[in-house]
């Protein structure tokens, strides 16, 4: 279970690129209840996905040649620069240099050698999302590449991570990593990808009722990608595509109040 203590290496922040920020903006709201709220005019359009005044996510437009619309997870390093070092060494790519974000903090983008983007967050005053795990924000993060075992290495030297499995369904195994620092609870699971699908980082959002969501998903223009299933001692959940194609999962955790 994520929480606001944002140690070194667990998800603290999360943004979503756009072609329409406002018809994301309407989307989400309808799905969960979100408003957005501008970050201003020298913010080139980006601003904040909330849910009574508490920011839970933020959204903009794509500013990267190519990008497709997607859900950026960002992780929390001490030292921005020192991360970006680590990743060239580390056979990743660095997307975006290493830049400040007004005094909020200082942030970089990153590919990950299986091919998945992710971002880090150095904080200055803004330490992170102000909730997570409530129904409504951010619960879980997840990453898929074709070869789990590829990438812990890399993740544990620039994250800090400590990496351990779990029984999983029949037969599988499920990757778990925490956070070195602290009492952390897990952060993130990394899962072997499907045939055909492209690497990828995927936040799963906690809902008080997982079906009654995926309705709404629907009716705004979205797409369940994978129907809701249970998986017992974990929860309710799916996997499903906004309007535009960006992906995100939506659970309903047998641990969190509704």
């Amino acid at each position: 279970m994520l929480t606001t203590d944002f140690f070194p290496g667990a998800p603290n922040w999360l943004d979503l690129g756009s072609p329409d920020t406002e018809a994301s903006a309407d989307f989400y709201g309808s799905v969960f209840g979100w408003t957005f709220q501008s970050a201003g005019p020298e913010a080139g359009g980006y601003g904040f996905l909330q849910q009574s005044g508490k920011t839970v996510a933020a959204l903009g437009p794509i500013t990267e040649a190519g990008a497709s619309p997607a859900w950026t997870i960002y992780f929390h390093a001490p030292d921005v620069d020192a991360a970006a070092k680590t990743v060239t060494e580390h056979g990743g790519t660095v997307r975006v240099e290493p830049g400040d974000v007004f005094d909020a903090g200082r942030m970089a983008a990153f590919t990950d050698p299986g091919g998945a983007q992710f971002a880090v967050w150095q904080p200055g005053t803004t330490r992170g999302l102000d909730v997570v795990t409530e129904p409504g924000s951010l619960g879980w993060t997840e990453l898929y590449v074709p070869d789990p075992s590829a990438v812990r290495d890399f993740y544990t030297d620039l994250l800090g991570w400590n990496i351990k499995e779990v029984p999983f369904g029949d037969g599988m195994t499920y990757v778990l990593a925490s956070t070195a620092q602290g009492e952390q609870p897990d952060v993130a699971g990394i899962m072997p990808l499907q045939p055909g699908d492209s690497p990828h980082w995927l936040p799963y959002f906690e809902v008080p009722d997982t079906d009654a969501t995926l309705i709404r998903v629907d009716a705004g223009g979205g797409t369940v990608l994978l129907p809701a299933m249970d998986v017992d001692g974990i929860g309710r959940f799916a996997v499903c595509a906004d309007p535009h194609g960006a992906r995100f999962a939506v659970i309903t955790s047998s641990d969190v109040p509704a």
